[in-house]
């Protein structure tokens, strides 16, 4: 196979790894490596870099969106005021004053949290390989909403996790069907996103919220709450998080800067148990020492600045926008056959076609007409998804909206 025959399969097809090239060689790698697959969206993310191609996959934030000015007057001042020490080492667990700040953050969300309960890491993404490393060994099973998030089907199956998908319908997850999954597979954990998930876009509503937590409690089952989009919501009522019912300590609460602030910081958190946090706090030593102190203190003075209340109403706003128009243009072009689900907040909605749909094959021709989505099969640890989109809306004007599902309503129409 040829590197130009490697270079066209990921285009079209990102979730093949193509080690026919390099099969000679993968002696020399660990044996885990096999459970391994590319970013699809990261592939997909090359060819919507074209200025032509209008692109519904990635899931990024609304740059024209990010506090520019205020950063950069955070900034100045941490290199004034204590340049030297920003600059330096720090500790692993994370800046102090950070740490406080999240922990009154979490107590105005509901969840009764400490400093000594927060470790700040190199975004949400961290977390998710130190609960990997701490968690997994080959073939333990990993409980998930079916379809989860990409990156954390990447980040377990680095430890050669096998996955069992929790049923969900339009309210979320359904608690009533973990014991019988727990009884049978005997999970490490359970693995979700309660608010506005990647990539449906749903929320698991309040009642059984209480319900998983009462379940994690009497099961014994650790959870993993992971929470990005929780403070993106632009209608409806908000739904405290699962950590807020969470009387046994069996739920690991996961959340990120990326969304709020800007991705670029690579700045998350996790609130844990102490058996927990200790061990992921001797992980952490020994992936990165810490992370960056400078980053941490830039972070901490725009948030106290008082600016992000404002910041994140402008967030929302457009958000909410954006999802409107593209939910009107749904509407208007797609063909019978197709619905999508109406997200209260975030960044993505879940397009679910005719059975005889496949949105692989879809998505070639998209890309050839300029527009990109991701196919849902990827977001599936096994089998499924393919008659599924996922279309991101926060990364795109308007007039930009309305042109990429035209476009793609006339090859659905085709299809």
């Amino acid at each position: 196979m040829t590197e130009n025959t490697c270079a066209s399969r990921l285009a079209f097809a990102p979730a093949t790894l193509c080690y026919d090239a390099v099969s000679a060689s993968l002696h020399a790698f660990a044996r885990r490596l096999a459970t391994m697959r590319p970013s699809t969206i990261r592939e997909i993310l090359k060819v919507t870099a074209q200025p032509d191609v209008i692109s519904f996959a990635g899931g990024l934030p609304a740059p024209e969106l990010f506090p520019v000015a205020e950063v950069r007057a955070a900034a100045d001042a941490v290199l004034v005021n204590e340049g030297s020490q920003a600059l330096q080492y720090g500790p692993s667990e994370g800046y102090l004053p950070l740490r406080e700040w999240i922990a009154a953050e979490m107590g105005a969300r509901g969840i009764a949290a400490k400093r000594e309960d927060v470790l700040v890491t190199n975004g949400s993404q961290q977390v998710l390989d130190l609960a990997g490393k701490l968690f997994l060994d080959a073939g333990d099973v990993v409980l998930t909403e079916n379809p989860t998030y990409l990156a954390a089907i990447q980040a377990f199956q680095t430890f050669e996790a096998k996955f069992v998908g929790v049923p969900t319908d339009e309210h979320g997850l359904i608690p009533e069907a973990l014991p019988e999954l727990i009884a049978k597979h005997r999970p490490k954990f359970l693995y979700t996103i309660p608010s506005f998930q990647n990539p449906t876009g749903i929320t698991l509503i309040a009642e059984r919220r209480r319900k998983l937590a009462e379940i994690a409690a009497r099961e014994n089952l650790w959870v993993i709450e992971d929470d990005p989009y929780g403070k993106l919501r632009y209608r409806g009522e908000d739904v405290a998080p699962i950590k807020h019912w969470d009387t046994a300590d069996r739920v690991i609460y996961v959340s990120t800067f990326s969304k709020t602030i800007a991705p670029g910081f690579r700045l998350g958190w996790v609130v844990a148990p102490a058996e927990v946090f200790n061990r992921m706090l001797i992980l952490k030593q020994a992936s990165d020492l810490h992370t960056s102190s400078f980053d941490q203190r830039v972070a901490f003075g725009y948030l106290t600045s008082g600016k992000q209340p404002e910041h994140l109403a402008r967030i929302r706003t457009a958000y909410g926008e954006r999802f409107g128009i593209l939910d009107a243009a749904l509407r208007e072009q797609l063909p019978a056959g197709y619905s999508w689900t109406k997200p209260e907040g975030g960044m993505f909605l879940w397009v679910t076609g005719p059975a005889e749909l496949d949105a692989l094959k879809l998505l070639e021709r998209a890309i050839g007409q300029k527009v990109a989505f991701v196919p849902g099969r990827d977001f599936f640890p096994g089998d499924g998804g393919k008659n599924h989109l996922r279309l991101n809306f926060s990364n795109s004007t308007p007039e930009r909206l309305r042109e990429g599902v035209r476009r793609l309503a006339a090859l659905c129409r085709a299809f």
